[in-house]
């Protein structure tokens, strides 16, 4: 499904809804964002990600190249997420960021994908195959080869050429050096979760438990789970990266320290509150269902935003932060799965949770 149907159904989904109309119009400039989102951004989106999906179509391998189409075809609305803080930015910066997130976050899906469904792919290679995405965020790291330990396969190059991309836009940006520290720890976090969540049924959330117990000093306000999905997110890499494009240097670190973790846990938890029928059928690992307290999910989103929303006030453009907030809760609740699978309830109740925190902040 192309990017821009995915997002204009969920917007007409938005539209019946009263609930969602009423978040929608929350705030008198959020229309006029929206609307820029939708035609500005959305299409260059879009045009970078059908440039992807045809290099995928060229993968010799029949079941590289399947998994590397399924993850734009089934995720392109990631893309769109990814490149939903370009809305407040000129022209060419919108360009610069979308040029950089659009192959990062499909390296992302990509390799999601291969430790998902692809038949061979080992937890040995899980590692190995997310040295992608840290190399891709150093401009001047060496490419490897990282199908070494799997899956098999020729790629025809894709996911060399995707590291390559995400490094050269990367080196074209002024001041990219206050970034990376950052980009590194968050490819090393999601390396990290992405073996620790596709372990043995038995075993993965203990390891999960035992992995925030190593950090949670640090991140005593969250459950187990909401500390795996943070670390699950890409927006701690790309918060940055539109601080730097929209008001420098300075403003980088604060950038990642008001998303990581209440913003990324509440993207990847939304995420996965789409995805549940899914997770289920194929035995994932579904981080809101695993919660020790399901039937919290409500009260949980609640704190998390309004602990998020208090810290994305005090960034430099907090219209643009705060706008992230409400359209990643608006679309992720508006998605054609919502209704699909019968999620309808649970979503609006959701969403007037969140209504009210907003309103709140």
């Amino acid at each position: 499904m192309k990017v821009n149907a995915e997002i204009f159904a969920a917007t007409r989904i938005v539209l019946r809804s009263p609930v969602r109309r009423r978040m929608l119009f929350q705030r008198p400039r959020f229309v006029g964002d929206l609307a820029r989102f939708l035609w500005h951004v959305v299409p260059t989106a879009e045009r970078s990600l059908r440039r992807i999906r045809e290099r995928a179509r060229r993968i010799p391998d029949p079941l590289l190249r399947k998994e590397a189409l399924a993850s734009i075809e089934t995720k392109s609305y990631h893309v769109a997420g990814a490149a939903v803080l370009a809305t407040f930015l000129p022209p060419a910066s919108m360009r610069a960021y979308i040029d950089v997130v659009a192959p990062l976050e499909s390296i992302y899906d990509y390799l999601d994908n291969l430790c998902d469904r692809h038949p061979t792919t080992k937890p040995e290679a899980f590692p190995v195959l997310h040295r992608a995405i840290t190399d891709a965020c150093d401009p001047e790291a060496p490419i490897r080869d990282y199908y070494i330990s799997g899956p098999c396969g020729e790629d025809g190059g894709y996911l060399r050429d995707l590291v390559l991309d995400v490094q050269g836009h990367l080196r074209a940006i002024d001041g990219i050096g206050a970034v990376l520290p950052f980009a590194r720890e968050a490819a090393a976090l999601y390396a990290r979760m992405q073996s620790t969540v596709h372990g043995d049924a038995e075993s993965r959330i203990r390891d999960c438990r035992r992995w925030f117990d190593e950090r949670g000093s640090t991140f005593a306000h969250l459950r187990w789970n909401e500390f795996v999905a943070a670390t699950g997110s890409q927006f701690q890499v790309y918060a940055p990266l539109f601080a730097l494009l929209a008001a420098g240097p300075a403003n980088v670190a604060a950038a990642y320290s008001a998303y990581f973790p209440n913003v990324a846990a509440i993207h990847v938890l939304l995420d996965s509150f789409i995805d549940r029928a899914e997770d289920r059928e194929h035995g994932d690992l579904n981080l809101v269902d695993a919660s020790d307290a399901p039937d919290e999910i409500v009260t949980r989103f609640a704190a998390l935003v309004t602990d998020a929303d208090a810290a994305l006030r005090d960034l430099a453009v907090p219209r643009a932060h705060r706008f992230v907030l409400r359209i990643m809760a608006l679309f992720y609740l508006s998605h054609p799965k919502i209704e699909r699978e019968g999620y309808t309830v649970e979503a609006e109740a959701l969403l007037e949770s969140l209504e009210r925190s907003f309103a709140a902040t």
